[in-house]
């Protein structure tokens, strides 16, 4: 996957966390060229430690869709701080397992429409 293209990962799977209805089956058919693993592990590694506070306020900020340079930076920012950062590792890993259970439904609705769905399970 290219750097663009990951950008482009990034933004499909950040419509799960807008303020309006989700439409997993658009998000499933932006990133079924991609091996479903990996775009699970994006979900929950790097675009969710960005986007889900906007579910957890009371009026969310991002209501559409949020802006792809924007969202771009956030993640590489927060990439960076957890690769220099054994404390940030840890405390990450920590915030990852709760986003894989508390956003798991994302993940089962997505995986839902692929073509060749994935386990449901995982």
């Amino acid at each position: 996957m290219t750097d663009e293209e990951r950008s482009y990962v990034y933004w499909a799977l950040s419509d799960a966390f807008v303020d309006t209805e989700v439409d997993y089956e658009a998000i499933a058919r932006q990133t079924e060229a991609y091996d479903p693993e990996e775009i699970k592990r994006i979900l929950y590694h790097e675009v969710a430690p960005v986007c889900h506070t906007n579910l957890e306020t009371v009026i969310p900020m991002i209501w559409s869709a949020f802006n792809l340079e924007n969202l771009e930076k956030d993640i590489k920012k927060t990439l960076k701080a957890r690769n220099e950062s054994y404390f940030r590792q840890k405390k990450d890993k920590l915030l990852i397992r709760w986003l894989e259970f508390r956003y798991k439904y994302i993940w089962l609705e997505i995986a839902k429409h692929y073509k060749n769905s994935p386990t449901l399970e995982n």
